[in-house]
């Protein structure tokens, strides 16, 4: 099994930055893909950004592209996100996620993500 624990949530104003961090333990072996997914009061989860282990490819949510920056590190089992330039529509519980396919947490998105941590919340005042 795969353990996930996130860290670095909090409330930040507008136009500030807020760093989240996600370590992994367990049976990490077969996971490629790792990554943050968000989920707002009455909305759907969404995929923020997702990494891949194996060859460093990135993929961001076109909402967030330029303003957060996923990356791991030298241990891989290590996952965070800067966020910058927060605005209030980023207000929302960030998950961690993995899966042993980059490309399917990409492509489908949550519904086929089996492993997830427990969430953080991150609150934007206007």
């Amino acid at each position: 099994q795969v353990q996930l624990v996130e860290s670095g949530g909090g409330f930040v104003q507008t136009g500030g930055s807020l760093r989240l961090s996600c370590a992994a333990s367990g049976s990490t072996g077969n996971i490629d893909g790792l990554g943050w997914f968000r989920q707002a009061p009455g909305k759907e989860r969404e995929v923020v950004a997702l990494i891949s282990l194996s060859t460093g490819m990135v993929h961001y949510a076109d909402s967030v592209q330029g303003r957060f920056t996923i990356s791991t590190d030298n241990t891989k089992s290590t996952v965070n996100l800067q966020m910058n330039n927060l605005k209030p529509e980023d207000t929302a519980v960030y998950y961690c996620a993995a899966d042993p396919s980059f490309f399917r947490m990409a492509e489908a998105g949550y519904k086929y993500v089996k492993i997830w941590g427990q969430g953080t919340l991150v609150t934007v005042s206007s």
